[in-house]
């Protein structure tokens, strides 16, 4: 049985372009802002969806997201609220947007892994991205997560070696992630033909799409991403969007989903024109 990540590549694929995976921090700035930001991204051009689950040491994560993982917890974000969004999207919203959800493995196991899973798949979660859980700790989570019916996603970077990209790419379901920068998130543009090279490196090793994150930014750097990738990734971003448009309290103005949506037209244009240049 295929799953919605599955299948929304497959999609893309028939129709020659990449998919672009918006990024947002669950409970940021808060539960009905953040509600709201998730509901219009597929109208906006997102094809996928990843939702932070906020914690409180993000060691891979750049200032932006860790701000806004902040703003989350201090509005009282935790997880079964994550998960409630998850739930409340598809109601009203579709059934067919994969949603990802991604950040540590801390959270989670507080949570108790084999409880996360079935509440997970019950609200509709497809796919988790645990950053600081490596292959050798498969067992953990990854194994009881595909066994449960999501796909596990995990990322590979520049400093992942030939010798290592095996074991990465072990029991990885779904697409991989190619971090396109060493770093954290949003802390430097990616170079495209750099990023392009990894890219068909990895697929050497595996037939699973490569989605790309760590550094887009705009329309622009969209498109050179998406000529060489199936997915791009782009969060910190959005969640700037999102914190321009706060209140000097820090809450949610008038214009808050709008900004983040309107962004993410612009990044939809820019993966979607990239086929069409290139094939044009």
């Amino acid at each position: 049985m295929t799953t919605r990540i599955e299948r929304r590549f497959a999609a893309l694929k028939t129709q020659g372009r990449a998919a672009l995976m918006t990024f947002t921090m669950a409970g940021d700035p808060d539960y009905e802002t953040s509600l709201a930001i998730i509901k219009a991204l597929p109208a906006a051009g997102a094809d996928l969806i990843e939702i932070g689950m906020p914690f409180t040491d993000p060691m891979a994560d750049g200032p932006a997201i860790q701000a806004a993982g902040l703003r989350a917890l201090k509005s009282g974000q935790r997880m079964t609220k994550t998960l409630d969004i998850v739930r409340e999207f598809r109601k009203t919203v579709d059934d067919d947007t994969p949603i990802v959800l991604m950040g540590y493995y801390n959270p989670i196991y507080i949570y108790g892994v084999d409880k996360f899973l079935v509440d997970a798949k019950e609200a509709g979660v497809d796919g988790l991205i645990v950053v600081d859980l490596p292959p050798e700790e498969d067992d953990e989570l990854c194994l009881p997560a595909l066994k449960a019916g999501l796909n596990f996603i995990r990322l590979a970077t520049p400093t992942t070696d030939d010798k290592r990209l095996p074991t990465v790419l072990t029991n990885t379901s779904g697409f991989v992630y190619y971090v396109s920068i060493t770093g954290i998130t949003g802390s430097a543009a990616p170079d495209a033909g750099k990023v392009a090279a990894a890219v068909a490196r990895i697929k050497r090793h595996t037939s699973l799409p490569v989605a790309v994150g760590f550094g887009v930014r705009t329309a622009k750097q969209a498109r050179a991403i998406a000529e060489g990738a199936d997915g791009v990734v782009v969060g910190s971003a959005l969640v700037e969007a999102l914190r321009a448009n706060l209140d000097k309290d820090g809450k949610a103005s008038a214009g808050t989903v709008k900004a983040v949506a309107d962004l993410t037209e612009q990044l939809a244009e820019g993966v979607r024109s990239a086929r069409r240049v290139a094939a044009g």
